[in-house]
């Protein structure tokens, strides 16, 4: 590898960790904007969306550059195909923080209300698997990124059992639709939010191992990740 092709791919590894942190903050203020119907805070998230769209539209064209200027083989041309898909859904995480948020400012102008599923659990859930996803990337490390895809499981589970909450909650009291709806919107932009998370931990397998796992079953109970290709 050349010294160059190396400096662009260390460069495309900071802006994507730096994209993926920012990232992180807007999930973790969006819930807390829901949680705590605080429209101020979910203006902040809505807000900052245009910056993570800058800054994934800036991350594929400096992928596509490398991928121009240089004969890029073997594991660096994984690396920067991981890493374009892992931007795709760094962006796509950012919008759906702010799907949460716009739900926040709806729960902010209705009556105040019991929360009727366990956001902060859930969000705790996914939060971590975007994290460990990320750290997976940094640290190379294919065992916590099989780790995270096995955990998708718990928060899909969560969703389940919140749409049966829902559905029990509308014939209980149909009054409380409103707010039952957007709380309810709030768990389902998680539970996508941890399919994102695991997107990103199949694309560090695959620039690992150069395996694609996605839609395999055994991802999930794997007990030690084959050795990584070169």
């Amino acid at each position: 590898m050349s010294i160059h092709l190396l400096r662009e791919i260390e460069k495309l590894k900071k802006r994507v960790l730096a994209l993926g942190a920012i990232v992180e903050e807007q999930v973790r203020k969006s819930v807390e904007a829901a949680s705590k119907r605080d429209e101020k805070l979910a203006a902040e998230v809505i807000a900052q969306d245009m910056e993570i769209d800058r800054m994934e539209v800036d991350i594929e064209e400096e992928c596509l550059k490398v991928l121009a200027l240089y004969q890029v083989v073997a594991g660096d041309l994984r690396f920067i195909i991981a890493i374009l898909k892992m931007n795709g859904d760094l962006e796509r995480i950012g919008d759906l923080a702010v799907n949460i948020a716009e739900r926040a400012q709806f729960l902010a102008n209705l009556e105040p209300d019991e929360m009727f599923f366990n956001l902060r659990d859930t969000a705790a859930k996914t939060q971590v698997m975007l994290k460990q996803s990320l750290d997976a990337l940094v640290n190379r490390d294919t065992a916590l990124a099989y780790r995270v895809c096995a955990a998708d499981d718990e928060v899909d589970a969560a969703n389940r059992q919140a749409y049966a909450v829902l559905m029990a909650a509308v014939q209980k009291d149909p009054a409380r639709l409103k707010t039952l709806i957007h709380q309810f919107t709030a768990m389902r932009q998680l539970e996508r939010i941890a399919d994102h998370a695991t997107n990103i931990a199949e694309d560090v397998i695959y620039m690992l191992q150069g395996e694609i796992v996605r839609h395999r079953a055994e991802k999930y109970s794997r007990p030690e990740p084959p050795k990584q290709k070169p």
